[in-house]
């Protein structure tokens, strides 16, 4: 059982684990300057944020982010899919893929802005102070990742992004309306739900980023898990703010 994340469910992070623990032994010499560490991974996620940030600038100042929106996200899943399958690539790829997710982030938030005034400040808010509860409720032991509160978390991914596939299928092609489309009781439970998976999410990525770093693995992937970090904070960013939007709507 590993993260739903899907850096951290790929092949590749697992062979890295296998291959560690298998040369690993107290006769070799190890350069802890060239393995991976937690405080790596979260610095390099500090400056994946620092570009996301500075590149949504962008196309919030635009008068029709729309079309730079669409192409960040495209361009961004992409560089997702080359990192999954050459994870050694990822201190190129995860930069990039913060300054183009940047670009869908600072598009959609400014669409949002603009139907609901307040409404980004709100929604960072509300994603920094779930991060930071996270991370202070894992560091300090109160939340243990075990492996039943893996599956059950993974099964709750899962869940939803298969209901998410199916509801836009159902839409795009039989004209269906979701359930979660509106500003009902039970749309507004259903984001809410989501938002806590996602939070949940978190603890199981610091579990997997933690685990590489005593695995010591290479010191590539800390850019793999500060990028693998970073889908799942733009998931929970993009959740509060649908949420917030549908709160606002009553």
């Amino acid at each position: 059982m590993n993260s739903n994340n899907p850096f951290f469910r790929t092949k590749s992070f697992k062979e890295n684990n296998q291959n560690a623990a298998d040369t690993t032994h107290d006769a070799v010499i190890i350069d802890y300057n060239q393995t991976m560490t937690v405080s790596g991974t979260i610095n390099k996620s500090f400056l994946m944020l620092v570009l996301l940030i500075a590149s949504a600038a962008i196309t919030w100042t635009m008068a029709n982010p729309l079309a730079f929106a669409i192409g960040g996200a495209i361009v961004g899943f992409i560089l997702v899919l080359i990192a999954t399958f050459r994870p050694q690539s990822s201190g190129f790829l995860a930069p990039g893929y913060a300054i183009f997710e940047g670009l869908f982030i600072g598009g959609i938030s400014a669409i949002f802005e603009l139907m609901y005034p307040g409404i980004v400040i709100q929604a960072v808010s509300c994603t920094f102070v779930t991060f930071m509860v996270c991370l202070a409720l894992y560091k300090y032991g109160i939340v243990k990742v075990n492996d039943k509160f893996r599956s059950v978390v993974i099964a709750a991914t899962l869940a939803i992004g298969t209901y998410y596939l199916i509801s836009w299928l159902l839409a795009m092609f039989a004209g269906f309306q979701p359930v979660h489309y509106g500003n009902s009781m039970a749309s507004i439970g259903i984001s809410a739900i989501v938002i806590v998976v996602a939070a949940l999410n978190l603890f199981l990525d610091f579990d997997q980023v933690e685990r590489g770093a005593e695995n010591k693995l290479p010191k590539y992937m800390e850019w793999y898990g500060a990028m693998g970090l970073m889908i799942t904070l733009v998931w929970l960013y993009i959740e509060f703010l649908r949420l917030l939007s549908k709160l606002q709507k009553k």
